[in-house]
């Protein structure tokens, strides 16, 4: 009772959904379905008459030799075209015409043995597959029967099984050609003796009947048409009901969940409902007529679901093989594997094509042998398609990067995420698609970043001079030793030692290999060991070098200079005294002005004062900016002499 409460709540919550969108997705594969039908029912007639045309039936003349011989003028130069032409008139309710198809002796009566014949071929007749019948005019030497005979199915009414047996026939004129044997004719009276009418004549719509659609039995049509429907959709539910019931029981026996995704149910269904639809179409007595078109579009749509539900399977299996390798870390075969699927997947596609268009009546001989021929012309077209192969087969084996890798190749670098057949993907840093032939990508010089096996840490110290150098070098030994015992350090190639010595500062190159898986792993080690580092270098009595200036003035020089610069500016400011005290000095006063006169000029006097002493000001605020721009003047051409460039 909780197994099926479990299986209940599990259809509930997983299945039911996924049967929701199934559905939705019934229609459109009915209607294909049914389009590929009719395209069968349809080439049924004009792949006869185009095999017929190529072998020269109808008349035209082929040369042998010497001499010249007339075909067959009814098609039956083999075994297949035999079976085909019987059933194309039958088609066309030609007795007269289908009893050429019949060995029968000058007694018989041949529309009464082509309708037994029919009668029986319509309620248990099975042909075999086109592509199963013998298409050469010798037949099948290798059927462990007489040269002269060719078995093409069997007629199964009641109890009895009757073969359907061809033999050659040599007319008086020596011609050769098949027809359907005497021994199964002689045997259809008894085997229809107990005759019963079948499920189509049964139950067909009176209104229906005598009328006829593209050269068939409308009746027959409807009946093929409701069978081949019910058929897909009973075996679609019964495959969904047995996946979904293995899906829950297969993890309770297995503890792993089951392999194969649900992405195999539709074209399982097909598959099985092409295998079924003959039977059925048997079972309900449709027309051997309408059967064989019909058939041939079951066989055709079994193959186009077997490749579908291969590549399905295919799918599962490498990516299945593909995590497997993940996860034991065997990434060199995910590339392999990745080119392979595509490999076999293609060369089904292939076979696929090539069998659906021999089921389609078309001759692939010539197509074939076409291909010998001009399989040189398309290599010289396709040379660099052909190189690209080349080189993802180069690339895959000689495996100088695989997918993941982090590589460098010209002036790119990036991830690789793909290797096709014609072209590998990488993306780059800025999270671009470089899409590289792989004929071009297979002679680049490639550097693979991913496949290294540790990382190495190289840097440098750079030190003062004014250092001691007992303590530099002691510090040295010392971080030497430490970088060795270090535990995110290997024993690789651990060193310290002085690199350079420079004017103004010791180089020390610390150099060393740290474990890690990848490049995050790696920055995040580096870290922890450049902090222990300069720990290490805290505990001495150096200092670090830094990309500063220093500019160093001499005193006395400087000093020397600006008492120069003082003494010549006095000089010049007692000569301009002199100069200003001789223009200011007053003229001798004439005493025969009276006083108010001389009152009035002292008067006009007083502002020269104030003149004077604004000139005496100006003056030496001039010669204070003169001493200004000279003692800066000065400076600069002491630092020019002085100035040196640090070495870098």
């Amino acid at each position: 009772m909780r197994f099926v409460l479990f299986i209940k709540h599990r259809l509930n919550t997983t299945t039911v959904p996924s049967l929701s969108m199934s559905l939705m997705k019934l229609p459109l594969i009915v209607i294909t379905l049914l389009v590929a039908m009719a395209l069968s029912i349809l080439s049924q007639p004009s792949a006869l008459a185009a095999e017929t045309s190529i072998l020269g039936v109808g008349g035209t003349k082929t040369e042998e030799g010497d001499g010249t011989s007339i075909p067959d003028s009814f098609g039956r130069d083999t075994p297949r075209h035999t079976v085909q032409g019987f059933i194309a008139a039958l088609g066309e309710n030609d007795y007269l015409l289908a009893s050429n198809y019949l060995n029968l002796s000058k007694s018989d009566n041949p529309t009464t043995i082509v309708r037994q014949f029919k009668q029986a071929l319509d309620a248990g007749g099975r042909f075999q597959a086109d592509l199963q019948i013998n298409n050469t005019p010798e037949g099948n030497l290798t059927d462990q029967l007489p040269p002269s005979q060719e078995n093409v199915g069997v007629i199964k009414v009641s109890d009895a099984s009757i073969p359907l047996l061809l033999e050659r026939v040599v007319s008086k004129e020596g011609e050769q050609y098949w027809q359907f044997s005497t021994d199964t004719l002689s045997s259809i009276p008894e085997a229809i003796e107990n005759y019963e009418p079948t499920l189509v004549s049964r139950y067909t719509i009176d209104s229906l009947e005598g009328k006829k659609l593209f050269g068939y039995q409308l009746a027959d049509l409807v009946a093929a048409l409701m069978i081949t429907i019910s058929s897909f959709l009973f075996t679609y539910i019964a495959v969904w009901l047995l996946y979904h019931l293995l899906e829950i029981t297969y993890p309770r026996v297995r503890d792993v969940p089951l392999p194969l995704p649900d992405k195999v149910i539709l074209p399982l269904a097909v598959v099985i409902m092409a295998l079924i639809l003959s039977e059925v179409m048997v079972y309900a007595g449709v027309s051997v007529t309408l059967r064989e078109p019909v058939n041939r579009f079951a066989e055709i749509a079994s193959w186009v679901a077997i490749t579908w539900l291969l590549l399905r399977i295919i799918d599962a299996l490498f990516t299945r093989a593909v995590n497997l390798s993940y996860k034991k870390n065997y990434t060199e075969r995910v590339s392999i594997l990745g080119l392979l699927r595509k490999v076999v997947k293609a060369l089904l596609l292939i076979f696929a094509v090539i069998v659906t268009f021999g089921n389609l009546g078309f001759d692939l001989t010539t197509g074939i042998a076409a291909l010998g021929v001009g399989g040189l012309a398309l290599a010289l077209g396709a040379q660099k398609t052909i190189e690209n192969l080349v080189g993802s087969v180069v690339v895959v084996a000689d495996s100088p990067v695989r997918i993941g890798d982090y590589c460098k190749f010209g002036t790119y670098e990036g991830t690789v995420i793909d290797i096709g057949i014609r072209s590998s993907r990488v993306r780059t840093l800025t999270r671009t698609i470089v899409t590289v032939p792989n004929g071009d990508f297979s002679s680049m010089q490639i550097e693979n970043f991913t496949s290294r096996d540790m990382f190495r840490f190289l840097h440098q110290l750079y030190i003062k001079r004014t250092a001691d150098i007992d303590v530099v070098f002691k510090m040295v030994k010392h971080l030497d030793t430490f970088l060795d015992e270090h535990e995110l350090t290997n024993q690789e190639w651990n060193q310290v030692n002085i690199l350079e010595l420079r004017q103004d500062c010791y180089i020390i190159q610390l150099q060393a290999y740290i474990n890690a898986t990848g490049i995050i792993e790696f920055y995040e080690k580096q870290d922890v060991l450049f902090v222990d580092l300069l720990m290490q270098v805290r505990k001495y009595d150096v200092e670090h070098a830094l990309p500063t200036q220093q500019l160093i003035v001499k005193q006395p020089e400087l000093q020397a200079e600006l008492d120069h610069e003082s003494k010549e500016g006095e000089t010049v400011d007692k000569k301009a005294d002199k100069k200003n005290a001789a223009a200011d000095k007053p003229e001798a006063v004439n005493l025969s002005k009276d006083v108010d006169t001389i009152d009035d000029e002292q008067t006009a006097d007083k502002p020269k004062d104030g003149l004077k002493k604004d000139m005496i000001d100006n003056r030496y605020k001039r010669i204070h900016k003169n001493r200004g721009y000279n003692l800066a003047k000065l400076k600069f051409k002491q630092v020019k002499k002085s100035f040196r460039f640090p070495k870098i």
